[in-house]
């Protein structure tokens, strides 16, 4: 269960995200179960179950060699296109950089963007980037890798709309080979965004010309080809795939060693396919899986109770860098709901503190009403006297006064409030998808203190497509669902998200950001001005954003969560990252990769 990284914001973009499992790996769980009885044994997997042979030991021979991962694939893959939907790990846009890579890569620590096939991205004026690639960049195939490739990876988005990534060209008049190893991009001025065009650049998998273009001529969507045997750039190759594991073979020769100080350390990574969380959380605690990215509740107390070499990035609560926040989605056309008092009331019913320890497992300080987030990157950006001046906090009574006082609403024989026009408040169903069980239990706080409170609020946990269908459409009441998590382009994105109701589909059509139609025609400029904006002036912008928004309340911030949770087992494999030894950031995406390179087998100096 991860969320979603980043969101380019195209309707092609997010219907990709959410089938290939952005915020939650739940979703291809659904699509494995459906599928086919999924088994755990055989060959590699079947190895590596009880963990290391020894104390201090590690595994032995190959297995010693090989990383297992775990958190990414809940069913059997079915093609490694990074331009289609349900893409297999690791080829799926915005995935660990193994097979495919990137120009630059995310940072969610500090935000940075560092360098991955690009050594950066130059910015001689306030509408060009240039990007340089590094020195002998070349493809698994032996091929040189130019720039001409990367013109050619980000012009697909113009002729493919369908694609991922075919906003960028939104915001760029054009991507040009300076040279072999030289990019430019001229940025439009109207709209300008470059942090977007940046994000942009940090989340999209250069693919090699030469092997794409020849099956553009071919009759189907460029998104439909199966690509079986993925050539990348990237560090490692697909070896086998079936029912119960994806393995990758190290690549000899790949042309970053020179960069990254050597090959990375395993000679073969493993990615072995459960049935759902509490098989991979048993064969974690084993030692079998030695990192992976999944929701395992109360995990502190693999070391706390029983000792084990296991760890994430902190030690203490939260134990991981928050990256997104899941928010309480009100659809803003609904009678009762349409009344932003009526939201306000809502959100100062909800006591996030319970969410954060019981629904999020401690995972979660108690989520404040800005959309910015309060840690790590966008925190320079967060002004917590306007939180605390136009926000809310858990204050049943505040909720009552508004009810009464504001609205002048009376309680009715069965507790729930009623408008002076005769509107009840409630019944409203929050819905979320079966199996999310954090977000299943979050809803279900929400719906018990908004009882105590006066409001109905009922819960409903269908399939996760059809909440999909339905929060797109329009056609809900309330939903704990997603917006853009951190990236290169937030909090700019989640504000566009959440408030900006340019490009939304009407109801009944799919819309891919703002799904419960909130307007409001103060919004449209204040982002303009905030992607244009330097640092002097957009802290100032997010703050009216900002101030729209809690005075609105059209979604309601409920958690914080990672962009991935990152746990590992040192029974085989040590020096991963932590708090203390902070040498890579606690991902699997964009700079998370660098950890391969530092890791180290038990028992190695």
């Amino acid at each position: 269960m991860s969320e979603f990284g980043t969101d380019p914001g195209t309707s092609a973009d997010r219907i990709g995200a959410e089938i290939a499992g952005m915020p939650r790996r739940q979703f291809l769980r659904g699509v494995a179960l459906a599928s086919a009885a999924l088994g755990v044994g055989g060959g590699a997997l079947a190895a590596c179950g009880q963990g290391g042979t020894g104390a201090g030991e590690g595994r032995q021979g190959e297995e010693g060699e090989t990383l297992y991962i775990a958190g990414f694939q809940w069913g059997p893959p079915t093609h490694f296109n990074p331009l289609g939907q349900a893409t297999a790990w690791p080829c799926g846009q915005n995935a660990m950089q193994l097979i495919y890579e990137t120009l630059v890569r995310f940072n969610v620590l500090d935000g940075s963007l560092g360098p991955g096939l690009a050594k950066e991205i130059q910015e001689p004026d306030e509408t060009t980037f240039v990007v340089p690639l590094q020195d002998g960049t070349k493809w698994q195939d032996g091929e040189p890798l130019t720039a001409e490739d990367v013109v050619y990876t980000f012009e697909l988005g113009k002729d493919h709309p369908e694609i991922s990534y075919a906003a960028f060209w939104e915001y760029v008049e054009a991507i040009e080979a300076a040279d072999e190893a030289t990019v430019t991009i001229t940025l439009k001025q109207d709209p300008y965004n470059p942090a977007f065009v940046k994000n942009y650049l940090a989340t999209t998998f250069i693919l090699p010309k030469h092997i794409w273009e020849p099956l553009e001529g071919e009759d189907k969507p460029i998104g439909e080809h199966t690509n079986l045997e993925p050539v990348g750039s990237g560090p490692y190759k697909l070896g086998v795939y079936n029912q119960q594991q994806v393995t990758l073979d190290r690549v000899d020769g790949y042309w970053g060693e020179s960069v990254m100080g050597g090959p990375p350390k395993p000679k073969r990574i493993v990615h072995p396919i459960f049935k759902g969380n509490q098989d991979g959380d048993l064969r974690f605690e084993r030692g079998g899986v030695d990192v992976m990215q999944q929701f395992t509740p109360q995990i502190w107390k693999m070391w706390e109770d029983k000792g084990l070499a296991v760890s994430t990035w902190y030690k203490e609560p939260p134990y991981h860098v928050p990256g997104s926040i899941p928010m309480l989605v009100v659809n803003t056309t609904r009678k009762g709901l349409d009344n932003p008092l009526v939201r306000r009331a809502l959100a100062f019913s909800i006591d996030y503190q319970d969410i954060a320890n019981k629904a999020m497992s401690r995972y979660s300080e108690p989520a404040n009403s800005s959309i910015i987030l309060p840690l790590g990157a966008e925190s320079k950006y967060f002004n917590k006297d306007n939180v605390a001046q136009n926000g809310w906090r858990y204050d049943p009574d505040e909720a009552v006064r508004i009810l009464e006082e504001e609205l002048k609403a009376t309680k009715g024989s069965d507790g729930i409030y009623v408008l002076p026009d005769g509107t009840r408040l409630g019944p409203w169903t929050a819905q979320t998808p079966t199996g999310w069980s954090d977000w299943q239990n979050a809803l279900r706080i929400v719906a018990n203190n908004a009882k105590q409170v006066g409001f109905d609020v009922r819960t409903k946990f269908p399939q996760a497509p059809t909440v999909t269908k339905s929060v797109q459409a329009g056609d809900f009441d309330l939903a704990c669902w997603f917006v853009a998590g951190t990236s290169a382009a937030a909090p700019w994105q989640r504000f566009r998200d959440v408030l900006d109701s340019r490009g939304v589909a009407e109801l009944g059509q799919p819309a891919f950001w703002n799904y419960g139609r909130f307007e409001d025609p103060a919004v449209a400029d204040l982002l303009d001005r905030a992607a244009a904006a330097d640092e002097s002036e957009v802290g100032e912008l997010y703050t009216e954003l900002d101030t729209i928004f809690m005075k609105n309340a059209p979604m309601i911030p409920l958690m914080y969560r990672p962009l991935e949770f990152y746990e590992f087992n040192e029974v085989n494999w040590t020096n991963f990252p932590t708090e203390d030894n902070d040498y890579a950031p606690p991902m699997f995406q964009g700079q998370g990769v660098n950890w391969l390179y530092k890791i180290r087998r038990i028992g190695e100096a």
